[in-house]
């Protein structure tokens, strides 16, 4: 991997405000690093780690997987930088299409590709002798949460456990087009994938409830702001549709976390995962009145109800890992 200077940039702005990246990490008691990864693919793909200053080693490794239209660089660092703070160094990549990653905005032609980019990545951070011998751990959000399925189902051993926030093992049916709209749109997309024509109502806003901290997810310089590309939606029906036919198949110890108000992905999806996974080790948490974005857009007192409930599954298995 090729390691980026983490030089404070003058005009660059971050969720936090204007303190440049090195000096807000050191402020956090964490150090981090950006890098970009060529997939086996060829594709360049940006990257970003956050990692313990005080657990040495760490307790676990997160290989964590963002949602649609965003990217890893924004708000989706918060997480990463709590996790780094309770002991876990954490891992992450833009995938194709997405934030400062090689590839078309928006667009995913096709998912299983996205899982092998994931795969080959996490695979190089589990070659480095100082995580030998830790448990790694996937962390997904939404979209994120439905590759991370898809990344277990590919090497259903490869990952002591998974962390599944709002995943996206079914599209909504509130933001679904409707029908007869969807299947012109399906067949409009084999012979015009990239077009940027869904008609879709704002993600952002449905999945934000505290309305002060929409102007901040609205300031994401990488956030994709075009209406979904048809063939993305095209992709993303078809791996949710088969993911949600091959719940039973995913024995991984997880716990999967869901807003009840959440009407970008289904709750009721992640019951059924809850219900068919054959998994011996499985937690479902679903928040009363909590909508899509649980560790951004939802109150303080709320979001450090989900950290602790992550955190406190995470020290369970890790313990468990070393006994």
């Amino acid at each position: 991997m090729k390691q980026e200077n983490l030089m404070p940039r003058e005009t660059e702005v971050h969720f936090w405000g204007n303190t440049p990246e090195d000096e807000y990490y050191k402020q956090q008691g964490i150090k981090a690093s950006r890098s970009s990864y060529t997939s086996p693919r060829g594709l360049s793909l940006f990257t970003r780690s956050w990692l313990p200053i005080s657990t040495d080693p760490p307790l676990g490794v997160m290989c964590m997987v963002h949602g649609y239209g965003n990217d890893i660089s924004w708000t989706f660092q918060s997480t990463a930088i709590f996790l780094a703070q309770m002991g876990f160094a954490c891992f992450a990549l833009d995938i194709e299409g997405h934030g400062k990653s090689q590839g078309l905005k928006g667009y995913v032609p096709n998912v299983d590709l996205v899982v092998q980019d994931c795969l080959s990545f996490f695979d190089s951070i589990k070659n480095d002798t100082q995580f030998h011998g830790l448990p790694f751990f996937l962390y997904g959000e939404s979209m994120g949460g439905a590759i991370c399925l898809l990344i277990h189902l590919a090497n259903p051993t490869g990952f002591d456990g998974a962390v599944l926030v709002a995943p996206m093992c079914k599209i909504s049916d509130n933001i679904k087009p409707r029908w007869p709209i969807t299947d012109i749109l399906l067949m409009v997309a084999k012979f015009f994938p990239t077009l940027a024509i869904v008609p879709a109502a704002s993600i952002l806003h449905k999945s934000i409830k505290v309305e002060r901290k929409v102007p901040i997810a609205e300031m994401n310089p990488m956030r994709y702001r075009g209406k979904p590309r048809l063939g993305t939606v095209l992709e993303l029906l078809r791996v949710t549709d088969h993911l949600s036919q091959n719940l039973r198949n995913v024995t991984i110890p997880f716990i999967v976390l869901h807003g009840s108000m959440d009407v970008v992905t289904d709750p009721k999806v992640s019951e059924s995962l809850y219900e068919e996974a054959n998994s011996e080790d499985k937690t479902i948490k679903i928040y009363d009145g909590m909508v899509h974005s649980l560790l951004f857009g939802e109150t303080d007192e709320n979001i450090e109800i989900v950290r602790q409930d992550i955190i406190s599954w995470l020290n369970d298995r890790c313990k468990q890992n070393h006994q």
